[in-house]
């Protein structure tokens, strides 16, 4: 018969209280990854969506609405709902029979929230869109590392928010520290 080796109980109980104290240190930081990584993929999705908006409204040569949505029909004023963009021929916002609904994204994570200066954006057929519009991102716990926005000029171009100081908190395109 062959001898089987194993651990001691004192040799479990000291690996054991060693991955306490790696999982201890480590974890708040992981979590601190996490949620960055999170919000980053909602305002990369919310961005795509604004600017995939602002080409169809120029390739189409036609007004683009994007708002969030229930229903995908009717603009509502939350942005934590899901959003669409659609060719608005009739300038109402409200989704038509006829009128054709180009992308829309999920609604916002529980954990995030969105905020914004404007209900909707209306591109031109230029590009131009109808008001100056920020959309802020932040997480539920309000933590003002944690805010990412983007700003839609006149112009219609979308700009990203930035840690140009590097202290943390990022700066809206004017310049501004965000919070929630």
């Amino acid at each position: 018969m062959k001898h089987q080796n194993g651990v001691t109980l004192i040799e479990l109980m000291i690996t054991l209280a060693i991955v306490t104290i790696i999982l201890t240190s480590v974890g708040p930081s992981i979590q601190s990854i996490l949620i960055k990584n999170r919000i980053v993929a909602e305002i990369n999705e919310l961005s795509a969506l604004v600017q995939y908006a602002r080409h169809q409204a120029i390739d189409e040569q036609t007004l683009v609405t994007v708002c969030p949505s229930l229903d995908y029909t009717n603009c509502t004023t939350d942005w934590n709902n899901p959003k669409m963009a659609f060719i608005d021929s009739d300038n109402n916002a409200i989704r038509g029979a006829t009128e054709e609904l180009i992308v829309s994204v999920a609604a916002a994570s529980d954990a995030n929230l969105i905020t914004s200066t404007q209900n909707s954006i209306i591109f031109e057929e230029t590009g131009q869109a109808n008001n100056a519009v920020e959309i802020l991102l932040c997480h539920k716990d309000k933590s003002a590392e944690y805010a990412r926005s983007i700003t839609i000029t006149l112009q219609g171009r979308v700009k990203m928010s930035t840690d140009s100081d590097k202290n943390g908190i990022y700066e809206n395109a004017a310049g501004t520290p965000l919070t929630c």
